[in-house]
């Protein structure tokens, strides 16, 4: 076996194991980053980072059910669905059924129902999931960072007292430690008035 050229060892573990090359002569130009490839986010990617407005999935969300669309609870006005691309678990989207891009274009009653169902997540997720805290916020428009910019959605975020690393940072990649469906679940379960499975077949 040939011996390896000294410049392609990586340090003296390296050295001394005879293994690990550079990234220097492979093809492209090498950087810092890990690559976490995701091409079911082309629909966000795709006609400038925004969907077709006969695509808005926050649109066609509430014709589905519920555990397809992620979806878990319903009010007159708006409606709570998952991220389908969460921050943490349990992350939850406020939406007005209505097709409207900003805040200030929203209803008063679409305004009250998306303020009263943000108050009702904030209390179900911190029974279900013991969370410390909360990020609320909403991106309005392109600029300011609005993934889907052309329909209005409030973000609720959970977070804990211990689930700080450097994970985000260093890999740049977001560990989500429960699957979507079970999380939906959970919520919908505990959202007032739900009747649960186990509810329903006591009631039988």
């Amino acid at each position: 076996m040939p011996a390896i050229p000294s410049d392609r060892l990586r340090g003296s573990d390296a050295a001394d194991n005879g293994a690990g090359e550079t990234s220097s002569e492979f093809a492209g130009v090498p950087d810092a980053f890990q690559r976490l490839w995701t091409p079911h986010r082309m629909v966000y990617i795709q006609d400038g980072q925004q969907p077709h407005p006969d695509d808005c999935p926050f649109c066609i969300a509430p014709t589905l059910g519920d555990e397809k669309a992620l979806i878990v609870a319903r009010g007159t006005h708006a409606y709570v669905l998952l991220n389908l691309f969460p921050y943490n678990s349990g992350h939850l989207l406020v939406c007005p059924y209505r097709h409207v891009a900003t805040y200030d274009q929203a209803t008063p009653e679409e305004i009250a129902e998306i303020g009263e169902l943000t108050q009702i997540a904030m209390r179900v997720l911190t029974q279900v999931s013991n969370c410390d805290g909360f990020n609320i916020g909403m991106n309005q428009g392109r600029i300011a960072g609005a993934g889907i910019a052309e329909h209005l959605h409030q973000h609720l975020v959970p977070r804990w007292a211990l689930d700080s690393n450097f994970f985000p940072i260093i890999a740049g990649t977001k560990a989500i430690p429960r699957l979507l469906g079970d999380v939906r679940r959970e919520i919908a379960d505990g959202w007032p008035g739900a009747v649960t499975p186990a509810a329903a077949t006591a009631a039988q």
